[in-house]
C-alpha cells in the first residue's frame, strides 16, 4: 500500500541535485502537453456593415460566407493542434516520463537520467509504437469528456500509465498499453485523484507568484508521478498482472543466469 506522503519524499530525494534538469524537461513537456490554440477576432463593427446590404437589411448570404470562413479557419487550426499532438508532442512526453522513470531510479548510486531521453520516442521502431496508443489515449479521454465531464475524468486517470509503460516498452502493443493501464488504476483510480489533490496548495502559491511560481512545482509533481507509477509497476508485476519481459525487462531468474555466466 502506498501513500502520497511517501511518494513524494521520495520525489524530493529523486529531484535532489537534478532539479533545474528536471525543470526544463517538465517545461517542456507541460507545454507540448497543456499548450493552447490561438484565436483572431476582427472589427465587430466593420463585420457587421459588412453583412449589411445597401438598405441596411441583415444580408444572410454574407453572414453565411464569413461563417463558413470562421469554420474554415477554426478546423485547419484544430487539424493542426490534433496533428501536432499526436505526431510531435505525444512522443516527447513519454520520453520526458522516461527521464522521470529512470531519474527516480538513479537515485540507487546509478548514473543521474540523461536529458536525452526527451528524444526517446523518436529513435528506431519506438515512434509509431507510441503515437497510436497515445492518440487513442487522447481520443477516448476527449469523447469521454464531451459525453459527461465525469465519465472524461475517469477515463484520463484509467489511462494515466500508459505513457509510462511506453517508457519501459514502446513495443508491448496498443491494445496492451491501454489493458495494462487499466489493470494497474483499477482499484487505484480516488487515491491517485487524492494524490492530484495534494499538490493543489504549491499549485495555488505558484499562482500567487505571477503564476510563475507553477512552473516550479511542475518537476516535484512529474517526480511524485513516476514513482507512483514504479509502485503501481511493482504491485503489477508482483500480482503477474503483467511479466517482466512484457516491460522490457530481464527477469529475476535471466538476471540470476547473466550473473553466473559473468562469473
Amino acid at each position: 500500500m502506498w501513500s502520497s506522503a511517501e511518494l513524494k519524499e521520495r520525489a524530493k530525494v529523486a529531484l535532489t541535485g537534478t532539479y533545474w534538469k528536471a525543470f526544463a524537461i517538465s517545461l517542456i513537456i507541460s507545454f507540448l502537453a497543456g499548450g493552447g490554440g490561438g484565436s483572431s477576432g476582427g472589427n465587430a463593427g466593420s463585420s457587421f456593415s459588412q453583412m449589411q446590404d445597401g438598405s441596411g437589411n441583415f444580408d444572410l448570404g454574407g453572414f453565411l460566407a464569413i461563417l463558413a470562413i470562421v469554420l474554415g479557419i477554426f478546423a485547419i487550426v484544430f487539424i493542426f493542434a490534433v496533428a501536432f499532438k499526436t505526431f510531435i508532442s505525444n512522443p516527447i512526453i513519454v520520453g520526458g516520463r522516461k527521464y522521470f522513470i529512470e531519474a527516480a531510479e538513479a537515485v540507487n548510486g546509478e548514473e543521474q537520467a540523461r536529458f536525452g531521453l526527451l528524444g526517446f520516442g523518436f529513435k528506431g521502431n519506438n515512434y509509431m509504437e507510441i503515437v497510436k496508443p497515445m492518440f487513442l489515449v487522447d481520443l477516448y479521454v476527449l469523447l469521454w469528456t464531451l459525453a459527461l465531464i465525469i465519465p472524461g475524468i475517469i477515463a484520463s486517470y484509467t489511462y494515466k500509465m500508459v505513457p509510462y509503460i511506453l517508457a519501459d516498452n514502446p513495443n508491448i502493443g496498443t491494445k496492451r498499453a491501454l489493458e495494462l493501464s487499466k489493470q494497474m488504476t483499477d482499484g487505484e483510480k480516488m487515491d491517485i485523484f487524492i494524490l492530484d489533490l495534494s499538490f493543489i496548495g504549491w499549485y495555488l502559491l505558484g499562482l500567487l507568484a505571477c503564476c510563475v511560481g507553477v512552473l516550479f512545482v511542475q518537476p516535484y509533481y512529474d517526480s511524485t508521478q513516476a514513482e507512483l507509477y514504479r509502485v503501481l509497476r511493482e504491485k503489477a508485476l508482483d500480482s503477474n498482472m503483467c511479466s517482466f519481459e512484457e516491460l522490457g525487462f530481464a527477469s529475476p531468474e535471466q538476471d540470476s543466469i547473466n550473473s553466473d555466466n559473468e562469473m
